[in-house]
This record gives C-alpha cells, structure tokens and sequence, in this order.
C-alpha cells in the first residue's frame, strides 16, 4: 500500500517514531500490558490505540484515575521500557514510511519528533538501522506542551531553520495529526497495523 504525500515542495520531513517509522504499536501494547498486569491493571487494546500519541505520565494518571490505583508514573514507565527493549529484536519498520525515508533521504532535512522519551526513540531506530538517516531528534520533556499543542513541531522547524509551512509531519495518531495543523503544517497520516493488514 503506498503512502500518498501532498503536492507540493516540502523543505523537511518530520516524523513521529513509535507507529510512524517504526512499527512498534503492538509491541509497546504488549509491553503496557505486562507492565500494567504488575499493578493490577488493564489496558485494553481499543484504548490504547485511542490514546496514541500521549503523554507516558497522562496514561498513567488516567489509568490510576479509571480503577482506582496510585501506580508510581515513574516506575511504570521504566518497567515499561525494559519490556519493550525485550522486544526490540523483532521491530520493524513500516514499510510505506521507510519507502519515503529512503526516497528523499539527503534532498530534504529530517527530523523525529515524538511524545516518546530520547532513550526510547533512539533504541528504535537503532534497531531499524535508520538512527543515522535524522538530523534532529525532538523527545519528551524537550518541548513545553506535548501533542495536541504544536510545540514539539514548532521546536523541530525552529532547530532546523524550515519555515513552518514548508515542513511535512508524518503521523499515525490524531493528536499528531491536530499538532501539525496546529503548528500551519501539511501532513501525512500513517495507516495503523490493523488498517494496513486490512488494505492488503
């Protein structure tokens, strides 16, 4: 299934990394619910989806506000990324996405801009082998609002001196594509898993 883009010229390419470059949604889903499973919690698969592109410490507040726990929002992230590198042997990339990282790779500036921390993002692409192929990552706690707020994207075009109305984001979430709007910025919307299976 190809990734259509936008007419137009773009001066760079910002990418959100987890379901996004990465197809790393249902392995972090996994992770969740194992990490959660130690505190008594669930976190159903429709939700997850649902709340792609949040904040770590938002989930976990909601989900201690929804059955009534006081999981340690620290804790539960770092339990929930020594579970996820578990699985970071068998990430891929998603393919419609790596199509056009490797077709405008050196045309235009690219940059990473996620809700996920630099550790995090970093070890993905690592593993993907594309960690070279960025000239800027943008992480949690590197930008004052997350996504919905156009910060993060903001920040990326600022970093790299691209207007923000010739940047190009690359999202898989809602709130991904909201924050691009936000920031006057065309984007690309990336299929979830369930929807690219489907398409095939």
């Amino acid at each position: 299934m190809a990734l259509p883009l936008p007419t137009g010229e773009f001066g760079a390419y910002l990418f959100d990394c987890d379901g996004t470059i990465a197809d790393s949604m249902p392995l972090h889903h996994v992770a969740w619910t194992a990490a959660l499973h130690e505190w008594g919690c669930e976190f159903p698969e429709e939700l997850f989806y649902a709340w792609g592109g949040r904040p770590v410490a938002d989930i976990v507040a909601d989900l201690n506000e929804r059955h009534g726990l006081a999981m340690p929002v620290e804790a539960v992230l770092r339990r929930q990324e020594e579970l996820y590198e578990q699985a970071l042997p068998r990430l891929t990339a998603v393919p419609e996405v790596l199509a056009h990282i490797e077709d405008a790779h050196g045309r235009v500036p690219f940059a990473v801009v996620s809700g996920s921390t630099r550790e995090g993002v970093t070890g993905s692409l690592r593993t993907l082998g594309l960690l070279d192929r960025f000239d800027l990552l943008v992480c949690a706690g590197e930008y004052a609002r997350a996504k919905p707020a156009p910060d993060a994207f903001l920040t990326a075009a600022r970093l790299l001196d691209v207007a923000p109305e010739s940047c190009l984001v690359f999202e898989d979430t809602d709130l991904g594509i909201q924050a691009a709007t936000a920031a006057g910025m065309a984007s690309v919307r990336v299929p979830h898993p369930r929807e690219r299976a489907a398409a095939l």
